[in-house]
């Protein structure tokens, strides 16, 4: 029996969470590594998720996220200090400061509500708002034809 290999789409998309879990069990799929930055994306609640990256050396000037129709991309792009010989001053640099462009597959109506960098991570906080038109809603059962028994008659 093959197995499909289901990581790629489901690091990169937020909302699917049911679909990719049923095929996940179905498949066997297992975690990969995803390559840099590194990120998590986690499920807060129902409706709210919240997505990590690590961009340690990456200020709020570097970093971009936009969001358009179903795709969000987050861009970095480290801004030089300037001084264009700054690989010959390191004997060993570890700490990558590449240009990054990554991008996650919303599902419909999850948006960004937030962005915010804390110790190196950008959080980035999504949530599920479904239109009103798309909520369950109870109906009422009513009879037709019918009188309906007043309290005083009774």
């Amino acid at each position: 029996m093959r197995q499909f290999d289901l990581t790629p789409l489901y690091r990169s998309t937020v909302g699917y969470d049911r679909l990719f879990n049923v095929l996940d069990n179905v498949t066997g799929g297992e975690n990969l590594n995803s390559g840099y930055p590194p990120y998590n994306i986690e499920r807060l609640g129902e409706n709210e998720y919240r997505i990590t990256m690590a961009v340690a050396g990456f200020s709020e000037d570097d970093l971009d996220i936009e969001s358009r129709e179903n795709t969000m991309t987050v861009k970095g792009n480290k801004m030089g200090d300037g001084n264009e010989a700054t690989e010959d001053r390191f004997m060993h640099q570890g700490i990558a400061a590449r240009a990054f462009e990554r991008r996650f597959q919303l599902a419909d109506h999850v948006e960004a509500t937030g962005a915010r960098i804390e110790n190196g991570l950008l959080h980035i906080e999504l949530k599920r708002e479904l239109p009103e038109a798309m909520k369950p809603r109870t109906i009422k059962i009513g009879t037709s034809g019918q009188k309906k028994i007043s309290r005083k008659a009774a």
